[in-house]
């Protein structure tokens, strides 16, 4: 820290809370709530460098935004969904809405809030928490006992954009869905789509029908679940007249059944699976359709996400002729637009990159731990929430085959016995730490890239922590496990170094 930092410092009101949290997105919102309800009492605050709440439902704001995971788990266990199962981003932020003002968070949140560093001092058991008001430049500091990160896992103010030969000649306007800018307008122009993961699934529909074309051009297929965005079964139940928490927990149980099911089918029988999801493809898209080149990927079913496409509305553009697939490799820009390795060119007027994240760890904040810079990577996860040598500090890391707040919901269960577990112990300080039987235990990458092997997160492994061969040092992906497991974790086994 600089002289003139350290100065402004000692002259400071310096705040302290409990637990600080980090983001005020899905699972510090949820963190928030379970901390009023578990742990009454505790003295806690969210900071966030946005302007009001949500995360990625406020940041990203690309047309036809959507979630990718029904709302029915996706949505809070304490607060029922009654929407559609696909939800528009704005309706999650007024789901979350309710959920602040319903149980009185928002005197905790701090908006403008952009954290700089996190120093933790062993001597006084404290996080030192420097953040920058947004809004006005101003430095101001907090401590803390105990540090809840909550801000996801990839750089909101930027996407991830390859860099392709001639981009720079390009005289249309290349854009990222992340950062979708306000003015742009793609009524009756030319547009290419790169991708064909999720994003992509949600902008084409969204755009096909004002442009004059969208040309969706992916390197590989990818694979989808198209369906109607209604659940039958919450639909029966509303028309019982059965109270609405009640069918939340009937519907979530029965499609948390479903997914499991699913789940464990796409590695025991992966080439049935793949031809059930293949012909919800050709149901939309008609016998004609060149689904094995556009449509068939040359993995099994969930090495990546799947994404739900709500009532086909990609496939319908297809097959209207507003929109087409392209299987190809770039071979570089152009000032019109995209040559392809084929010798194709593809015309452009805007060209929409929906290439993916940049992975980010813990924020991009400046750690310390006693003075020495953190390392993140050369840690060793537990659960894939806390860190060797990382003490007092636990990271909410969601699901990628599950909803995200599945795992959020049960990582704040866990902090909160956690917490209550170390005032009873008189405990100022925890840190997992390798006992004795893991000292020769094999490390190897956060995550099994032969299991599930997305592009952001190979991207970015190497500054992720490091993984065991024993369950209790992975991050599992396993909701069915975990939902058994987490609450059960002996707080007093080995692991767990108190002081």
């Amino acid at each position: 820290m600089t002289e003139t930092a350290t100065l402004t410092r000692s002259t400071a009101k310096i705040e302290h809370f409990d637990v600080l949290i980090v983001g005020a997105g899905i699972s510090g919102v949820g963190c928030a709530y379970h901390l009023t309800r578990q742990c009454p009492g505790t003295r806690f605050a969210v900071l966030d460098a946005l302007d009001g709440f949500g995360g990625t439902w406020k940041t990203h704001t690309y047309p036809g935004i959507r979630s990718d995971s029904d709302l029915y788990t996706f949505g809070y266990r304490f607060k029922p969904w009654v929407g559609p199962p696909i939800a528009t981003a704005g309706e999650i932020l007024t789901y979350m809405g309710e959920v602040i003002e319903e149980n009185h968070l928002a005197d905790h949140i701090r908006y403008k809030h952009k954290i700089a560093s996190a120093s933790w001092s062993s001597q006084d058991n404290l996080w030192t928490i420097e953040a920058r008001r947004t809004d006005t430049g101003e430095a101001v500091w907090f401590t803390a006992n105990f540090l809840l990160m909550c801000q996801g896992y990839y750089r909101h103010e930027q996407g991830y954009t390859p860099e392709w030969e001639g981009m720079e000649s390009f005289k249309g306007r290349i854009v990222h869905p992340q950062t979708w800018p306000a003015d742009l307008d793609y009524k009756g122009k030319k547009v290419v789509v790169i991708g064909s993961g999720a994003t992509a699934a949600t902008v084409v529909p969204a755009i096909a029908g004002d442009c004059e074309h969208v040309t969706v051009l992916q390197r590989s297929p990818t694979y989808f679940i198209p369906g109607v965005n209604q659940n039958e079964l919450a639909d029966t139940l509303r028309e019982l007249d059965i109270d609405e928490t009640r069918i939340n927990e009937i519907v979530r149980k029965k499609i948390l059944h479903d997914q499991d099911v699913f789940t464990r089918r796409a590695r025991s029988e992966p080439e049935v699976v793949k031809a059930e999801l293949l012909a919800g493809v050709r149901a939309f898209l008609g016998p004609d359709y060149d689904v094995d080149k556009h449509f068939t990927p040359t993995y099994r079913p969930w090495r990546q996400r799947i994404a739900f496409v709500p009532d086909g509305d990609i496939f319908k553009g297809l097959v209207a002729g507003k929109a087409s697939m392209v299987t190809d490799e770039i071979d570089r820009f152009t000032e019109k637009g995209i040559l392809l390795k084929s010798g194709q060119t593809l015309e452009a007027d805007i060209i929409v990159t929906a290439t993916g994240f940049n992975i980010n760890v813990l924020g991009d904040i400046d750690f310390t731990i006693d003075d020495k810079p953190l390392d993140f990577a050369q840690s060793v996860t537990h659960r894939g929430m806390m860190f060797t040598g990382v003490p007092n500090m636990v990271w909410v890391f969601g699901y990628f085959r599950a909803s995200w707040t599945l795992r959020a919901d049960l990582i704040a269960d866990f902090v909160c016995r956690m917490l209550n577990h170390m005032k009873a112990k008189g405990a100022k300080r925890v840190t997992v730490a390798l006992r004795p039987e893991d000292h020769n235990m094999p490390l190897l990458l956060w995550l099994d890239t032969e299991n599930f092997n997305p592009g952001y997160m190979l991207r970015g492994m190497h500054l992720l922590p490091k993984r065991g061969d024993k369950p209790e040092w992975q991050h599992s992906q396993d909701y069915w496990k975990e939902k058994d497991e987490l609450p059960v974790i002996d707080l007093d086994d080995a692991a767990f170094v108190y002081a």
